[in-house]
Protein backbone atom coordinates (compact mmCIF):
# COMPACT_ATOMS: atom_id res chain seq x y z
CA UNK A 1 0.00 0.00 0.00
CA UNK A 2 1.58 3.38 -0.77
CA UNK A 3 1.73 6.28 1.27
CA UNK A 4 -0.87 8.29 -1.09
CA UNK A 5 -3.53 5.73 -0.20
CA UNK A 6 -3.07 6.12 3.61
CA UNK A 7 -3.46 8.83 5.85
CA UNK A 8 -0.02 8.55 7.15
CA UNK A 9 1.01 12.18 6.11
CA UNK A 10 -1.60 13.33 8.00
CA UNK A 11 -1.01 11.43 10.87
CA UNK A 12 2.68 12.21 10.68
CA UNK A 13 1.76 16.38 10.68
CA UNK A 14 -0.43 15.61 13.78
CA UNK A 15 2.98 14.55 15.68
CA UNK A 16 5.15 17.29 14.52
CA UNK A 17 2.50 19.23 15.91
CA UNK A 18 2.07 17.29 19.29
CA UNK A 19 5.60 17.27 19.26
CA UNK A 20 6.32 21.14 18.81
CA UNK A 21 3.46 22.09 21.35
CA UNK A 22 5.12 20.23 24.16
CA UNK A 23 7.90 23.20 23.49
CA UNK A 24 5.33 25.71 24.65
CA UNK A 25 6.79 28.99 24.13
CA UNK A 26 10.78 27.67 23.56
CA UNK A 27 13.13 25.90 25.53
CA UNK A 28 14.54 30.06 26.79
CA UNK A 29 11.15 30.92 28.14
CA UNK A 30 10.63 27.23 29.87
CA UNK A 31 13.72 28.05 31.95
CA UNK A 32 13.15 31.58 32.33
CA UNK A 33 9.67 29.96 33.94
CA UNK A 34 11.39 27.80 36.13
CA UNK A 35 14.49 30.50 37.06
CA UNK A 36 11.22 32.42 38.22
CA UNK A 37 10.47 29.26 40.49
CA UNK A 38 7.48 28.63 38.77
CA UNK A 39 6.42 25.59 36.74
CA UNK A 40 4.91 25.66 33.39
CA UNK A 41 1.71 24.95 32.89
CA UNK A 42 1.80 21.31 32.03
CA UNK A 43 3.75 20.61 34.82
CA UNK A 44 1.11 21.82 36.89
CA UNK A 45 -1.66 19.86 35.10
CA UNK A 46 0.71 16.73 35.94
CA UNK A 47 1.50 17.40 39.62
CA UNK A 48 -2.13 18.52 40.42
CA UNK A 49 -4.15 15.38 39.24
CA UNK A 50 -3.76 12.14 39.63
CA UNK A 51 -0.83 10.72 37.92
CA UNK A 52 -1.28 9.71 34.29
CA UNK A 53 -5.30 10.96 34.62
CA UNK A 54 -5.37 14.00 32.14
CA UNK A 55 -6.78 13.93 28.63
CA UNK A 56 -6.11 16.71 26.81
CA UNK A 57 -8.50 19.04 24.69
CA UNK A 58 -7.39 21.00 21.43
CA UNK A 59 -3.93 19.59 21.99
CA UNK A 60 -2.70 20.96 18.75
CA UNK A 61 -4.78 24.30 18.76
CA UNK A 62 -2.66 26.73 17.46
CA UNK A 63 -0.98 28.59 14.64
CA UNK A 64 1.13 27.26 12.02
CA UNK A 65 3.01 28.20 9.23
CA UNK A 66 4.19 27.08 6.02
CA UNK A 67 6.50 26.61 3.68
CA UNK A 68 5.91 26.95 -0.10
CA UNK A 69 5.72 23.25 -0.48
CA UNK A 70 2.83 23.37 2.00
CA UNK A 71 4.78 21.80 5.01
CA UNK A 72 4.45 23.36 8.13
CA UNK A 73 7.70 25.10 9.84
CA UNK A 74 6.49 26.56 12.57
CA UNK A 75 4.14 25.98 15.29
CA UNK A 76 2.41 28.35 18.09
CA UNK A 77 0.34 26.88 20.39
CA UNK A 78 -3.00 28.30 22.07
CA UNK A 79 -1.62 29.81 25.86
CA UNK A 80 -4.29 28.02 27.22
CA UNK A 81 -4.45 24.58 28.20
CA UNK A 82 -7.39 22.36 28.99
CA UNK A 83 -9.15 19.00 29.46
CA UNK A 84 -10.30 16.40 32.08
CA UNK A 85 -8.76 14.46 34.56
CA UNK A 86 -9.07 13.23 38.47
CA UNK A 87 -8.22 14.25 41.84
CA UNK A 88 -8.60 11.04 43.88
CA UNK A 89 -10.58 9.44 41.00
CA UNK A 90 -13.23 12.22 40.84
CA UNK A 91 -13.20 13.32 37.48
CA UNK A 92 -12.99 17.13 37.28
CA UNK A 93 -11.85 19.91 34.22
CA UNK A 94 -8.68 21.74 34.71
CA UNK A 95 -7.65 24.82 32.36
CA UNK A 96 -4.23 26.60 32.73
CA UNK A 97 -2.63 29.69 31.17
CA UNK A 98 0.64 29.25 29.69
CA UNK A 99 2.80 32.10 30.47
CA UNK A 100 5.89 31.23 28.63
CA UNK A 101 3.62 32.53 25.18
CA UNK A 102 2.76 35.99 25.29
CA UNK A 103 2.69 36.31 29.14
CA UNK A 104 -0.68 33.71 29.53
CA UNK A 105 -2.97 37.18 27.73
CA UNK A 106 -6.16 35.97 27.20
CA UNK A 107 -6.49 38.12 23.99
CA UNK A 108 -3.21 36.33 22.66
CA UNK A 109 -5.04 33.07 22.71
CA UNK A 110 -7.55 31.55 20.64
CA UNK A 111 -10.74 31.78 22.78
CA UNK A 112 -13.01 29.10 22.21
CA UNK A 113 -10.52 26.97 24.49
CA UNK A 114 -11.20 28.42 27.99
CA UNK A 115 -14.75 28.65 26.67
CA UNK A 116 -15.15 25.44 25.96
CA UNK A 117 -13.04 24.46 29.68
CA UNK A 118 -16.12 26.40 31.50
CA UNK A 119 -18.78 24.46 28.83
CA UNK A 120 -17.58 21.45 29.75
CA UNK A 121 -17.64 21.65 33.69
CA UNK A 122 -21.14 22.87 33.73
CA UNK A 123 -22.22 20.47 30.80
CA UNK A 124 -20.62 17.77 32.26
CA UNK A 125 -21.56 18.83 35.49
CA UNK A 126 -17.86 18.32 36.94
CA UNK A 127 -15.59 20.88 39.17
CA UNK A 128 -13.29 23.23 37.40
CA UNK A 129 -10.52 24.19 39.01
CA UNK A 130 -8.58 27.47 37.18
CA UNK A 131 -4.80 27.41 36.91
CA UNK A 132 -4.29 31.22 36.51
CA UNK A 133 -1.11 32.90 35.27
CA UNK A 134 -1.74 35.79 32.93
CA UNK A 135 -3.60 39.40 31.82
CA UNK A 136 -6.94 40.29 30.39
CA UNK A 137 -8.58 40.37 27.18
CA UNK A 138 -9.56 43.94 26.54
CA UNK A 139 -7.01 44.06 24.08
CA UNK A 140 -3.31 44.40 24.51
CA UNK A 141 -0.75 46.30 22.36
CA UNK A 142 0.11 43.98 20.39
CA UNK A 143 -3.41 43.28 19.65
CA UNK A 144 -4.06 46.41 18.34
CA UNK A 145 -1.22 46.24 15.92
CA UNK A 146 -2.54 42.62 14.83
CA UNK A 147 -6.02 43.14 14.32
CA UNK A 148 -6.57 47.01 14.12
CA UNK A 149 -8.06 47.57 17.16
CA UNK A 150 -8.98 46.53 20.95
CA UNK A 151 -11.82 44.43 22.20
CA UNK A 152 -12.98 46.80 24.09
CA UNK A 153 -15.55 48.44 24.23
CA UNK A 154 -17.33 45.58 22.24
CA UNK A 155 -16.40 43.09 24.56
CA UNK A 156 -14.92 39.73 24.43
CA UNK A 157 -16.74 37.13 22.03
CA UNK A 158 -20.38 39.21 22.93
CA UNK A 159 -19.10 39.06 26.88
CA UNK A 160 -19.58 35.49 26.64
CA UNK A 161 -16.48 34.99 28.79
CA UNK A 162 -16.85 36.90 31.77
CA UNK A 163 -20.94 35.08 31.69
CA UNK A 164 -19.39 31.50 31.72
CA UNK A 165 -17.20 32.48 34.56
CA UNK A 166 -19.87 33.75 36.75
CA UNK A 167 -22.67 30.87 35.83
CA UNK A 168 -19.87 28.50 36.68
CA UNK A 169 -20.55 29.33 40.27
CA UNK A 170 -24.47 27.80 40.12
CA UNK A 171 -23.42 24.45 38.83
CA UNK A 172 -20.38 22.91 39.92
CA UNK A 173 -17.30 23.80 42.64
CA UNK A 174 -14.84 26.01 40.83
CA UNK A 175 -11.48 26.77 42.28
CA UNK A 176 -9.56 29.64 41.28
CA UNK A 177 -5.30 29.40 41.85
CA UNK A 178 -2.86 32.22 41.05
CA UNK A 179 0.00 31.20 40.28
CA UNK A 180 1.81 34.71 38.73
CA UNK A 181 1.29 38.11 37.85
CA UNK A 182 -2.40 38.07 37.20
CA UNK A 183 -4.27 41.32 35.86
CA UNK A 184 -7.74 42.03 34.27
CA UNK A 185 -9.64 38.77 33.29
CA UNK A 186 -7.27 36.75 34.66
CA UNK A 187 -8.19 38.33 38.04
CA UNK A 188 -11.26 38.19 37.12
CA UNK A 189 -11.31 34.13 36.62
CA UNK A 190 -9.26 33.68 40.19
CA UNK A 191 -11.67 36.14 42.39
CA UNK A 192 -15.03 34.52 40.63
CA UNK A 193 -14.53 31.10 42.47
CA UNK A 194 -16.10 29.11 45.16
CA UNK A 195 -12.19 28.87 46.61
CA UNK A 196 -9.21 31.09 45.29
CA UNK A 197 -5.30 30.94 46.36
CA UNK A 198 -2.53 32.37 45.70
CA UNK A 199 1.32 31.90 45.89
CA UNK A 200 3.08 34.96 48.38
CA UNK A 201 5.19 35.10 44.93
CA UNK A 202 2.05 36.19 43.15
CA UNK A 203 0.61 39.63 42.62
CA UNK A 204 -3.07 40.44 41.29
CA UNK A 205 -4.51 43.44 39.77
CA UNK A 206 -7.07 44.99 37.35
CA UNK A 207 -3.77 46.68 35.92
CA UNK A 208 -0.39 46.69 36.87
CA UNK A 209 2.07 49.28 38.21
CA UNK A 210 3.41 50.88 35.09
CA UNK A 211 -0.98 51.81 34.41
CA UNK A 212 -1.06 52.93 38.04
CA UNK A 213 2.72 55.15 37.74
CA UNK A 214 1.03 56.44 34.66
CA UNK A 215 -1.40 58.66 37.28
CA UNK A 216 1.87 59.49 38.88
CA UNK A 217 1.63 56.82 41.95
CA UNK A 218 4.82 54.53 41.96
CA UNK A 219 3.98 50.96 43.31
CA UNK A 220 5.61 47.93 43.19
CA UNK A 221 3.22 44.50 42.16
CA UNK A 222 3.31 43.07 45.71
CA UNK A 223 2.77 46.70 47.23
CA UNK A 224 -0.52 47.15 44.88
CA UNK A 225 -1.82 43.21 44.94
CA UNK A 226 0.50 40.89 46.91
CA UNK A 227 -0.56 38.22 48.50
CA UNK A 228 -1.44 40.19 51.63
CA UNK A 229 -3.66 43.09 50.34
CA UNK A 230 -5.56 40.13 48.63
CA UNK A 231 -6.05 38.22 51.27
CA UNK A 232 -6.75 40.54 53.71
CA UNK A 233 -9.39 42.83 51.19
CA UNK A 234 -10.93 39.05 51.52
CA UNK A 235 -10.37 39.19 47.27
CA UNK A 236 -8.61 35.78 47.97
CA UNK A 237 -9.00 33.07 50.53
CA UNK A 238 -5.67 31.83 51.24
CA UNK A 239 -1.95 32.26 50.15
CA UNK A 240 0.52 29.55 50.68
CA UNK A 241 4.33 29.57 49.37
CA UNK A 242 4.49 26.99 46.93
CA UNK A 243 2.30 25.85 43.85
CA UNK A 244 2.61 22.13 45.35
CA UNK A 245 0.79 23.68 48.76
CA UNK A 246 -1.77 25.57 46.28
CA UNK A 247 -1.92 22.17 44.92
CA UNK A 248 -2.88 20.17 48.41
CA UNK A 249 -5.42 23.52 49.10
CA UNK A 250 -7.47 22.67 45.74
CA UNK A 251 -7.65 18.78 46.44
CA UNK A 252 -8.63 19.00 49.76
CA UNK A 253 -10.99 21.96 49.57
CA UNK A 254 -12.96 20.02 46.67
CA UNK A 255 -13.09 16.60 48.92
CA UNK A 256 -15.76 18.39 50.89
CA UNK A 257 -17.96 19.34 47.79
CA UNK A 258 -20.34 17.40 44.98
CA UNK A 259 -19.45 17.51 41.85
CA UNK A 260 -22.15 19.32 41.12
CA UNK A 261 -25.50 20.59 42.34
CA UNK A 262 -26.97 17.76 40.98
CA UNK A 263 -25.39 15.46 43.23
CA UNK A 264 -24.21 14.71 47.08
CA UNK A 265 -21.11 15.37 48.30
CA UNK A 266 -18.60 11.88 49.05
CA UNK A 267 -18.45 10.41 52.44
CA UNK A 268 -15.27 9.38 53.65
CA UNK A 269 -14.10 7.39 56.85
CA UNK A 270 -14.10 9.04 60.00
CA UNK A 271 -11.76 7.83 63.12
CA UNK A 272 -13.25 10.75 65.54
CA UNK A 273 -15.83 8.73 68.50
CA UNK A 274 -19.40 10.20 68.11
CA UNK A 275 -19.55 9.92 71.69
CA UNK A 276 -15.79 11.60 72.25
CA UNK A 277 -16.30 14.46 75.09
CA UNK A 278 -14.36 17.62 75.27
CA UNK A 279 -14.33 18.72 78.83
CA UNK A 280 -12.68 21.90 77.40
CA UNK A 281 -15.71 23.14 76.34
CA UNK A 282 -17.32 23.58 79.96
CA UNK A 283 -14.87 26.42 79.99
CA UNK A 284 -13.74 27.60 76.97
CA UNK A 285 -16.56 30.36 76.90
CA UNK A 286 -15.71 32.77 80.07
CA UNK A 287 -19.15 33.80 81.60
CA UNK A 288 -17.78 37.44 82.13
CA UNK A 289 -19.27 38.67 79.29
CA UNK A 290 -16.40 41.34 78.59
CA UNK A 291 -14.18 38.62 78.21
CA UNK A 292 -12.85 37.20 74.60
CA UNK A 293 -12.11 33.91 73.83
CA UNK A 294 -11.21 31.80 70.94
CA UNK A 295 -13.56 30.24 68.23
CA UNK A 296 -11.31 28.44 66.45
CA UNK A 297 -10.63 26.87 69.75
CA UNK A 298 -14.24 25.82 69.92
CA UNK A 299 -14.82 24.92 65.98
CA UNK A 300 -12.14 22.41 66.32
CA UNK A 301 -13.64 20.65 69.36
CA UNK A 302 -17.05 20.43 67.61
CA UNK A 303 -16.33 19.09 64.56
CA UNK A 304 -14.54 16.18 63.46
CA UNK A 305 -10.92 16.10 64.34
CA UNK A 306 -8.73 17.39 61.96
CA UNK A 307 -11.65 17.98 59.64
CA UNK A 308 -11.72 21.84 60.21
CA UNK A 309 -11.40 23.93 56.57
CA UNK A 310 -11.04 27.42 57.17
CA UNK A 311 -11.49 29.66 54.27
CA UNK A 312 -10.22 33.87 54.56
CA UNK A 313 -8.56 33.58 57.61
CA UNK A 314 -6.92 36.93 57.10
CA UNK A 315 -9.81 39.34 55.51
CA UNK A 316 -10.11 42.06 57.53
Amino acid sequence: MTSGSTWKPELDELSRRQALVRNMGGEAKVKRQHDAGKLTVRERIERLLDTGSFTEVGTVTGKARYSEAGEIVDFTPANCVFGRGTIEGRRIVVVGDDFTIRGGSADATIKEKPILAEQMAQQFRLPLIRLCEGSGGGGSVKTIETIGRSNIPNGVNGGQPFELVTSSLNVVPVIGLGLGSIAGLGAFRVVSSHYSVMTKSSAMFVAGPPVVAAIGQKVTKEELGGWQVQTRSGAVDHAVDTEEEAFECARRFLSYLPSSVYGLPPIVPCDDPVDRRDDDLLDVIPRDTRKVYKMRQIIESVVDRGSFFEMGRMFG
